[in-house]
């Protein structure tokens, strides 16, 4: 037969010193502890991710101890749920501290059963005036203009920006980066001014036969000067290489143009492709050529 200890606290700004200082001598000695940290009494005993453990792995006979009764249970439901399996287990359930200190309240006589009912009934009241009393202080708060809860991450100004540019196509994580704030920040933000939310008919979308289009890119005829032409049949990436195979030549005197038929965006391409002809590194004939070449895109626009 062996002893097991349950630690429990509610949150995670609440520590376990109390009760492991009540239950000392048996943590000295060795016993095993089972914990369920920043776990809510609302939570059964039972469904506890520690004490489920426990279960699992004591012994008939095995004794669970906690430092009081609040640790394990503070519900009539609880207590009544777990009093059946301890006791078809063959656990015993001791609390080291108080007025039930010594007593086994996983014992089966009436008396055990009497005084425990009592008691989850009395833990069950003090648990429910205790929210009773947080709701009435909130209420007085918020009746006399007090703001509650930790002050907000962005002001007013620095929200309704960040709703903004969420609307111009910023990602969350963007917008967290540049108001250094986490990007659950950002959401909540966006969730309180609705920006994140669908549309709540499908109607309401707009229909993709009737919304505008983009203006496709147009298509131009233009003569690409022959000294670009050689470079970029040389150097340019295929898709530039391509439309320069399917044009025309054309002999002007001594030097020639290459008549391309292409959309915009492909002669601008070139254009850039063809950077290093209108550096100083290269002649004055192909920096003229590169100019003429840029002003006939332009033109054209």
């Amino acid at each position: 037969m062996a002893d097991r200890l349950y630690l429990r606290h509610s949150t995670d700004k609440q520590t376990d010193a109390r009760q492991r200082h009540a239950l000392a001598p048996l943590l000295a000695a060795g016993a095993p502890v089972y914990e369920d940290p920043a776990t809510s009494t609302r939570q059964l005993s039972l469904d506890r991710a520690g004490f489920t453990r426990l279960l699992n792995e004591a012994a008939v006979g095995d004794t669970i101890r906690i430092a009081d009764a609040a640790r394990l249970f503070r519900s009539v439901a609880d207590i009544l749920a777990l009093r059946p399996v301890l006791i078809r287990r063959g656990l015993h359930l001791r609390v080291e501290s108080g007025l039930l200190s010594g007593i086994d309240l996983a014992s089966d006589d009436p008396g055990t059963k009497m005084m425990v009912n009592v008691l989850a009934a009395v833990l069950e009241f003090q648990r429910d005036m205790i929210s009773e009393n947080t709701r009435e202080g909130v209420a007085a708060a918020e009746a006399s203009g007090k703001t509650l809860g930790r002050p907000a991450a962005l002001d007013p100004d620095q929200a309704a920006k960040v709703v903004e540019a969420f609307g111009e196509g910023t990602a969350v994580k963007a917008l967290a980066r540049q108001h250094q704030v986490a990007p659950k920040t950002i959401r909540r933000v966006l969730d309180a001014a609705g920006a994140r939310e669908l549309p709540a008919q499908l109607d309401v979308l707009p229909d993709p036969a009737t919304a505008q289009q983009p203006e496709p890119d147009p298509v131009l005829t233009l003569d690409l000067p022959g000294l670009l032409a050689d470079h970029l049949l040389a150097r340019g990436d295929e898709t530039v290489r391509t439309a320069l195979a399917s044009g025309r030549t054309i002999r002007r005197g001594q030097g020639h143009s290459l008549r391309i038929t292409a959309p915009l965006e492909l002669h601008r391409t070139a254009l850039q492709q063809a950077a290093t002809l209108a550096t100083d590194t290269a002649s004055p004939a192909e920096r003229k050529a590169h100019r003429v070449y840029a002003a006939r895109i332009t033109d054209a626009t």
